[in-house]
């Protein structure tokens, strides 16, 4: 049974950049995700990743057979748009997660098209540089209730038995003005991760927790708009009940961030 997973992804293609100030704040992260694997017992068969950066009316998979890169962020150094990290998608497995879906009465669509966010292809060209594990990507739902997207997690869970290693990609601290606000320590920004690295141990009262979300301590500071943490709702509800491990944390722009293992 593959445990689960919620990571920070970093900002825009922070890892690639040459080497100088923007690259050495997300050098904690870039050191962690290099030596990811290594720390699974067993090497996924697939991967099934969730990232802050795609959101449709449904929760949609990507069934392309060899999906391009997107590169969905901008103002960044022309060698940035030149990436090239080729994971084959999985059209079989995305169709099992629809099915899986379906079963747990959960609306759900595919898109052959789309390329790899850089939610996706930028943690997992650290993390799998070889690009040699197959991979699929599902979509929010738009409106981003955590209700909803723990319950879409639940419906996956069979597919960590299969080998499938289910990725939530995001954010634990999204506000790009406290972000630039200068490398101060931030109590507010504190609270809040303090608070989910406390809320994430317990599987019996995570997912509680996880739907009340904005009750916790300067959470809206942490998240004005919480689309880079609702990938977390959805890696936690696939291993919802089970314990859950704080595997990452460390600091970006003095501001903290903190990754999870569950099940």
């Amino acid at each position: 049974m593959q445990p689960t997973f919620f990571i920070n992804h970093g900002g825009g293609p922070c890892f690639f950049l040459e080497p100088g100030p923007m690259r050495e704040t997300w050098s904690e992260l870039e050191s962690y995700l290099r030596g990811f694997m290594a720390t699974l017992s067993e090497r996924p068969r697939a991967i099934l990743a969730i990232s802050g950066h795609w959101e449709e009316n449904v929760p949609t998979v990507n069934a392309g057979a060899s999906p391009p890169l997107l590169f969905d962020y901008g103002g960044f150094p022309d060698y940035t748009y030149q990436l090239i990290w080729p994971a084959p998608g999985e059209p079989d497995l995305a169709a099992r997660v629809r099915s899986l879906l379906s079963a747990a009465g959960i609306p759900s669509n595919s898109e052959p098209a789309r390329g790899w966010d850089h939610g996706v292809f930028v943690p997992l060209k650290v993390m799998v540089p070889d690009a040699d594990i197959p991979l699929m990507q599902l979509s929010l739902q738009r409106g981003l209730d955590p209700a909803t997207h723990l319950a879409i997690g639940r419906a996956l869970k069979p597919l960590r038995g299969e080998g499938v290693l289910i990725l939530g990609s995001g954010q634990t601290y999204h506000n790009m003005r406290g972000f630039f606000g200068g490398e101060r320590l931030d109590p507010e920004a504190e609270a809040f991760d303090g608070w989910l690295r406390s809320a994430m141990i317990d599987g019996e009262t995570r997912d509680s927790a996880l739907i009340r979300w904005e009750d916790a301590p300067c959470a809206r500071d942490a998240q004005p708009h919480e689309d880079h943490l609702l990938p977390l709702m959805v890696a936690a509800g696939a291993a919802s009940g089970e314990p859950g491990a704080v595997h990452f944390h460390g600091h970006a722009l003095g501001k903290p961030i903190s990754g999870f293992r569950f099940g």
